[in-house]
């Protein structure tokens, strides 16, 4: 059965089919999904979702996009959720964007290391985005000795480097959509040099769906396309990538 990661189905793109897609996932081999938090709204509204589904969990946490809202009651209400919600099984996704110029790289640094700190509070692992911010974001991680709570480098874009410093922090790398593009040579050689106990299946659904569906609005039933894609690449088999990804995931949430 296979282990979803990493989505965001409390997203509007989900509005219309919501129910009945979730309510598809258990007879398309998927057993469990953590819906991750990325904004102010979408924590609340995940903490809603994951009370409808046994078989969904929750991350909760605000991205480098949207910390500009958080304010110190909603943090309030985001360490109390971390800490008696036992459905709530880490803190993410936090991060740095450097993509665009907004906010300001001095509040993300602010918000990202306040929900570090948050998780290791709660003894929690955590959910990383990092998008052109490679530098910053390992120094801080590394100041903040991050391995004390381990955790996910989601939707994974750097060098193989990069991911040696990562695993040496004993985190886990995630691996989606973009692994299935034909231009994703990078993200091919980093496929084939992390360990397989090391990597975690995503989608990220709504967004970066992968081959042959490119383009449409991503979901967990995608999820067999990137698998096989990494079988391909590892030359391994379909149910070893299915097997082990899912005893991973387990192992980093806790579940």
């Amino acid at each position: 059965m296979i282990f979803e990661t990493h989505a965001h189905y409390d997203d509007e793109q989900f509005h219309d089919d919501r129910a009945g897609l979730i309510g598809s996932f258990p007879q398309n081999g998927i057993e469990y999904v953590v819906n991750i938090g990325s904004s102010v709204e979408s924590c609340i509204k995940t903490v809603e979702l994951v009370k409808q589904y046994d078989f969904f969990y929750a991350a909760l946490g605000v991205h480098p996009s949207e910390v500009q809202y958080i304010t110190d009651e909603f943090f309030e209400w985001l360490e109390e959720e971390i800490k008696t919600n036992l459905k709530v099984k880490a803190v993410g996704e936090i991060g740095l964007d450097y993509y665009w110029q907004e906010p300001e790289r001095r509040l993300q640094k602010m918000w990202f290391e306040r929900q570090i700190e948050l998780a290791k509070r709660r003894h929690k692992p955590i959910v990383i985005h990092s998008r052109d911010a490679a530098k910053d974001t390992y120094d801080m991680m590394s100041a903040l000795k991050c391995g004390e709570t381990g955790g996910v480098i989601h939707c994974f874009s750097y060098s193989i480097e990069e991911a040696k410093k990562y695993l040496d922090m004993g985190f886990y790398i995630g691996i989606g959509g973009v692994v299935t593009f034909k231009n994703a040579r990078k993200l091919h050689e980093v496929t084939q040099y992390v360990p397989l106990d090391r990597i975690l299946l995503e989608t990220d659904s709504p967004y970066l769906a992968p081959e042959p569906n490119r383009g449409k609005r991503n979901s967990s039933l995608n999820l067999t396309y990137i698998a096989e894609r990494i079988a391909e690449i590892k030359n391994v088999s379909y149910e070893q990538v299915v097997e082990k990804t899912n005893e991973n995931a387990r192992r980093m949430y806790g579940i």
